[in-house]
């Protein structure tokens, strides 16, 4: 949580820096990398409400008291609470998408307008390299600490924070770059054709984030994933068969509820330790944010029917 807030501090800065530097030196490139840099506060604001979400789950179903029973009912007031409790942040990702893709409209319209009209073209002034080169070093230190934060806690969130940042970095390099140009060269309507690429990256991110967000108000994940997941599940130790499986989104971050069976003269102890051991290896090797796994006796392991 404390990367991601240092995250948000360092997007906000430079959101600031270079729309005030935009505004000096009459840089419409500059402009659009300052709103660019705007969707990566929502991004890191999104990554920490999930997390928050995720840690104020319990661990796995037995915490909730799920009865080792029969019946899948439980499970499914558990994908409804979850579902019932990301369904406020994907409704506001839902709206960001819309804003960004407002801003990158609006970025693209002034460009183009800029460039059908000769009157309003410039080159823009020195100092606007000042703010895109402060950017671009920026972006790079924050995607390099995420990096290497998400690799040394096999953070799911710094990862994908530290691959938004890189991005983020590239388009603002890109920004120094197309200025330099207009200023070496003398082109005034460099600027403007920069800012409209810039725009269309923010219209490709802003619609995005509106189809996600379609896809997971409506609890949809790829049913691939889900068949991936069963698979490495199903070939635990202990695990007898999955009666139940579901993946949700939670922004860039992914939540899985599981129900299993176990051998029915499995002791509560070790069916926890079980979930614990799924739970560590989803989040090893798929970055799975939180398991919950409940479990229920195998019928074949009942009355000593033991399942061969």
């Amino acid at each position: 949580m404390r990367h991601l807030g240092l995250n948000v501090l360092a997007y906000l800065s430079i959101s600031v820096i270079e729309y005030v530097l935009a505004a000096m030196s009459q840089s419409q490139t500059l402009r659009a990398d300052a709103f660019n840099n705007l969707s990566g506060i929502v991004s890191s604001l999104l990554l920490m409400i999930g997390i928050h979400i995720a840690k104020d789950t319990d661990n796995d179903a037995f915490d909730r008291g799920v009865k080792m029973t029969g019946q899948s009912s439980n499970m499914g007031t558990l994908q409804r609470v979850l579902f019932t409790r990301f369904r406020a942040e994907t409704i506001f990702t839902l709206v960001t998408g819309v804003i960004m893709i407002g801003i990158s409209l609006q970025v693209i319209y002034s460009g183009i307008r800029g460039l059908i009209n000769p009157d309003t073209r410039v080159v823009p002034q020195p100092i606007a390299l000042v703010g895109a080169g402060i950017a671009s070093v920026i972006m790079l230190v924050v995607w390099y600490f995420n990096r290497q934060a998400g690799r040394r806690l096999q953070n799911a969130a710094l990862t994908a924070s530290s691959q938004d940042s890189l991005s983020d970095a590239f388009t603002s390099i890109g920004t120094f770059i197309s200025i330099a140009g207009a200023l070496l060269f003398k082109l005034s309507w460099l600027d403007g054709v920069a800012s409209i690429v810039v725009g269309l990256f923010i219209l490709y991110a802003g619609l995005k984030i509106f189809r996600d967000s379609s896809l997971n108000l409506a609890d949809y994940f790829d049913p691939r994933m889900e068949a991936m997941y069963r698979d490495v599940i199903e070939n635990v130790d202990g695990v007898r068969g999955i009666t139940e499986l579901k993946a949700h989104y939670n922004g860039n971050l992914v939540t899985l509820d599981v129900m299993i069976y176990v051998d029915a003269d499995m002791k509560i102890r070790q069916s926890y330790a079980l979930g614990e051991k799924i739970e560590r290896l989803m989040r090893h090797q798929y970055g799975i944010t939180d398991t919950d796994v409940a479990a229920l006796p195998d019928p074949a392991t009942i009355h000593g029917h033991k399942k061969h």
